[in-house]
């Protein structure tokens, strides 16, 4: 497996000795979709975060498509290459969605504005709206501004996405169409980890799942197997509360 990802006994505290990640190892090869489980406080967004060091840890090594995460011009390469869409869509609301989707292309990959717009129309049109360039986030549904969101972090080409919950703050209705969105990008072959709850794109995209608990990786494999037939207490135990629900 072509390691993209890799991750080597990463510890992470919080204030007042809270250790939120506890010697944490993992590999993610290229192509694979990663989808990361567990309770609340299980460490699963530390863990997203410090891949792209928006969080910082105390010990172990993260390398990111061969760059380490151990300076501040490493870190800003490797933000280039990782796009990151969280459970706020973060969109900046003064701006058109056209202007939200060629900003970053403009200032950091350079892109002229005629260019940073085609590309911008294409992916409103990936994601399904291609109607909606000239609105204000405001004006959007919260599934149609979560697609904004990650056709912006598609227009930078990045090489990794990591996902923070990204349907978690919609309403139930729209969660397909961002979910559908996703699918799309895990079937040409995307590099992803997601934090999520949503058992049926883990169980239609995931190439692995993977359960966290109090900080540590618990159990790890197919979603067949760790959703069908979970070996740990853990996992069994965090199941049967999310499945039943």
């Amino acid at each position: 497996m072509d390691a993209i990802i890799q991750i080597e006994n990463v510890h992470k505290y919080f204030r007042g000795g809270i250790h939120a990640l506890r010697g944490v190892s993992l590999e993610v090869g290229k192509g694979e979709v990663v989808v990361i489980v567990g309770p609340s406080g299980s460490g699963k967004s530390t863990l997203l975060r410090c891949i792209n060091r928006l969080e910082q840890y105390e010990e172990g090594k993260i390398v990111v498509d061969g760059i380490p995460l151990d300076s501040a011009a490493n870190i800003n390469a490797v933000r280039q290459e990782v796009g990151m869409v969280f459970q706020s869509f973060n969109l900046f609301s003064h701006m058109r969605v056209i202007d939200n989707l060629t900003l970053a292309q403009r200032v950091v990959r350079k892109r002229p504005l005629e260019e940073a717009k085609a590309v911008g129309m294409d992916l409103l049109a990936k994601v399904g709206i291609p109607d909606k360039a000239d609105a204000f986030p405001a004006q959007l549904s919260g599934g149609q501004q979560q697609r904004v969101a990650i056709a912006r972090a598609l227009a930078m080409n990045p090489k990794i996405m990591l996902f923070d919950e990204p349907t978690s703050a919609l309403d139930p209705e729209m969660i397909n169409e961002v979910l559908e969105v996703m699918l799309d990008l895990a079937r040409e072959g995307m590099t992803m980890v997601v934090v999520s709850h949503e058992m049926g794109f883990s169980r239609a995209a995931a190439t692995r799942v993977i359960f966290m608990d109090e900080g540590q990786i618990v159990e790890q494999g197919s979603a067949t197997q760790i959703f069908g037939a979970p070996t740990q207490e853990r996992t069994k135990a965090f199941l049967s509360k999310v499945l039943h629900h």
